[in-house]
């Protein structure tokens, strides 16, 4: 482990006068900062030292959350270790399964970007030196890296770790599958008397979900654009792996803040492309696409996430097949070296000599990762397939982009051609499959409810695990504007497509009957409507009864930016000018 020595005296005076913490002692600010902090016991020859804000995104509301404060207590006393004077500030900390509740889990995404407000509120206000964040749950990564770039302080990444599950100890669910199969028995009117066993065998113990979703997913992210520490991510909650990520991260800290290395020379565009790949060889989450843009725009990268995942979606090998997408378990996948081991796979493909925030290199964190075993990480000349996990499509349909999730491997199919049937709602759509109005062949189009137009960006996946209860998952497909969870894989779903039916999108403009043409080989999806005949229909207008709940959601209607700008509440000037009109080939993108 690596320890901060510091050798020189009068370097070391100048270092800590230096500190923007460090207000002059006997201004009026300086005075009333000494009030407080002496008040709270911190020793009078400790006040000049870094000051870290520990972000501890802690809630009594999920098991996500459940051991951060028992990581706070450790942290603080491995700050203190290295000569920093740490403080806990706390956030809020939404959780998919339980803060989906409320106005049909539209509260969701805002959260992330709440989250990077209030983090913003503390360190700025406080004038503190540097953070480490304690990441859960799947808005709080992308938060904290989103908050990295934009006050761009040292800042290290602690991914918390997943729960033990019910499938680990060979029982027959974790979470995701007892919410699988209670959504599938809500349309099936199956029995439903196991459910409740099921749901006390899935969680064992706190962190986050056990598959390779969203939360998973971020984790590795984190790790791959080089902002926590080697071998951080996956790992089980409170196992010895991630009480050994915990100090080293604060080793990590104090050379940060001595070096004064900052997240905006780590997350550069370089780093972007290296989390892209990573993703896609993992079969990650489809929502890292628009988080992966909204850390990039609040770092000040101009980059193309959305590009990036289409293009080297088909250069970059599938090296793993992890639940959801397919039969590893978590365990397994942290076992055989999790994300360290996949960059050691994908080091040829990756910008080896980028830094991190560890002070090494990412080929030289590679370097000390285990070599791929050739059964749960796969290498690149033995992967197990080659088509994309997570397909970003264009076409007249969604000039600005969509995705797609698949299996690991996919059994197809790739091709789907028929009329739209076109709903306001999940509920509407789910009440169609009952009813008749949705029948095979038809794709399913609900629409109205991105990021501006639920606002807060709608759930859908209710509607896909109904089409998958009524064996209907290859039958129907869907296209929305809305999003899906990270658990979702099946059939044929578009989701996310821009611009969004509220920004006037040609979503907004489809009607019943009209045909929409998905192509995941070609990467397209199209509404065979001449442009013309498209140009004269009236657009999207809202619902009149829609209700936004006339405060956060209202707020974030008006500031929040189309998904090509990773949907960030405040864009960078110049970093989303995208003409969003186009549609390139494959080719071109």
């Amino acid at each position: 482990m690596r320890t901060l020595v510091v050798v020189d005296d009068d370097l070391e005076g100048r270092r800590m006068s230096a500190l923007r913490s460090n207000l002059p002692p006997t201004s009026a600010l300086g005075v009333a900062r000494r009030a407080q902090w002496r008040s709270l016991g911190i020793p009078a020859n400790e006040l000049d030292r870094p000051k870290i804000a520990i972000v501890n995104t802690s809630s009594d509301l999920a098991a996500c959350f459940a051991h951060l404060d028992d990581i706070v207590a450790v942290l603080k006393k491995e700050l203190r270790a290295q000569g920093l004077l740490p403080f806990e500030i706390r956030t809020a900390a939404p959780s998919d399964f339980v803060t989906s509740a409320g106005r049909a889990g539209r509260y969701i995404l805002p959260s992330r970007d709440l989250i990077v407000n209030d983090i913003e509120a503390a360190v700025e206000g406080a004038l503190l030196d540097g953070m480490i964040c304690l990441s859960s749950c799947d808005k709080t990564t992308p938060a904290h890296l989103m908050a990295a770039g934009r006050l761009n302080v040292p800042t290290v990444i602690v991914p918390c770790g997943y729960q033990h599950s019910g499938l680990a100890e060979g029982r027959e669910a974790d979470v995701e599958e007892v919410f699988l199969l209670a959504a599938q028995a809500a349309v099936t009117g199956a029995p439903t008397d196991d459910l409740i066993d099921l749901a006390d065998d899935a969680i064992l113990g706190p962190g986050v979900c056990s598959g390779m979703a969203t939360a998973n997913s971020m984790h590795v992210v984190a790790e791959a654009l080089g902002m926590t520490v080697p071998r951080a991510a996956p790992v089980r909650a409170n196992g010895a792996r991630m009480w050994d990520s915990v100090r080293r991260s604060a080793v990590a800290m104090a050379d940060l803040i001595a070096r004064d290395i900052r997240p905006r020379s780590i997350i550069t565009a370089e780093a972007i492309q290296d989390a892209v790949r990573a993703m896609l060889a993992v079969g990650g989450s489809m929502n890292t696409i628009k988080h992966l843009q909204a850390i990039a725009i609040e770092a000040g990268v101009d980059v193309d996430v959305w590009g990036l995942f289409r293009t080297l979606g088909r250069q970059t090998p599938l090296l793993a097949s992890v639940r959801p997408n397919g039969p590893a378990l978590i365990e397994e996948f942290d076992d055989a070296g999790g994300g360290a081991t996949l960059l050691r796979a994908l080091l040829p493909l990756l910008h080896g000599e980028r830094p991190t925030a560890a002070g090494t290199t990412v080929a030289e964190n590679a370097a000390a990762a285990p070599a791929p075993d050739g059964v749960i990480i796969r290498s690149l000349e033995d992967p197990f397939g080659t088509d994309p996990a997570i397909s970003v499509l264009r076409g007249s349909l969604a000039p600005g982009g969509a995705v797609a999730k698949r299996p690991v491997p996919d059994p197809g199919p790739h091709r789907f051609r028929g009329p739209a049937r076109v709903f306001a709602n999940r509920e509407e759509a789910i009440g169609a499959i009952g009813d008749g109005r949705l029948q095979r062949g038809d794709v399913a189009v609900i629409r109205g409810i991105g990021v501006r137009g639920a606002p807060g960006m709608g759930l859908t996946s209710a509607f896909i695990f109904a089409l998958h209860a009524r064996g209907l998952a290859d039958e129907v497909a869907l296209v929305t504007d809305g999003q899906f969870s990270g658990l979702v894989n099946q059939g044929i779903s578009i989701g996310e497509v821009s611009p969004e039916a509220a920004d006037d999108g040609p979503l907004g403009r489809v009607q019943d009957g009209d045909v929409i043409d998905i192509d995941l080989s070609e990467g397209r999806v199209d509404l065979l409507v001449e442009a013309s005949g498209l140009a004269a229909r009236e657009p999207y207008r809202p619902p009149v009864d829609r209700d936004s709940g006339g405060g956060m959601l209202d707020q974030y209607e008006h500031l929040v930016q189309p998904l090509g700008c990773g949907a960030v509440l405040c864009a960078r000037p110049g970093l989303c000018d995208r003409d969003d009109t186009e549609t390139p080939s494959l080719e071109d993108a």
